[in-house]
């Protein structure tokens, strides 16, 4: 049995609750105590997320124009930019956790997707 189980489908299904997260829960932690950039990183980091959802091509895509690998690479930057992100804006506390357990999560995710099938023709 693969590690990789975290199919297309499956992303696509993290993707709006994720996004939604990412713009929520600062507001509900707290976040900005460190450096008010904690907060609105996040917020803008949801923001940009719930776009890409949008226009991938995935079943939940809107506008289905970004291929689903793209998503992919975007959502690996994103991971590792957050698990550097506390190191290079000086976050501490809470605001340094909430980056390295999403950063994690993400990098996670992306290690855990399934490789895309190709059509037999």
């Amino acid at each position: 049995m693969s590690l990789r189980f975290v199919t297309r489908s499956v992303h696509a299904y993290l993707d709006y609750p994720v996004a939604v997260a990412l713009m929520v829960l600062p507001f509900v932690l707290g976040l900005g105590q460190s450096n008010a950039l904690a907060l609105w990183l996040s917020v803008a980091t949801g923001a940009a997320a719930f776009a890409l959802t949008v226009l991938t091509d995935h079943h939940l895509g809107i506008w289905r124009v970004l291929p689903y690998k793209f998503h992919l690479a975007v959502d690996l930057l994103v991971g590792i930019a957050f698990l550097l992100a506390p190191s290079l804006f000086g976050f501490s506390g809470i605001d340094a956790l909430f980056y390295w357990v999403n950063g994690a999560a993400v990098v996670v995710v992306i290690s855990l997707s399934a490789p895309e099938q190709s059509a037999v023709a």
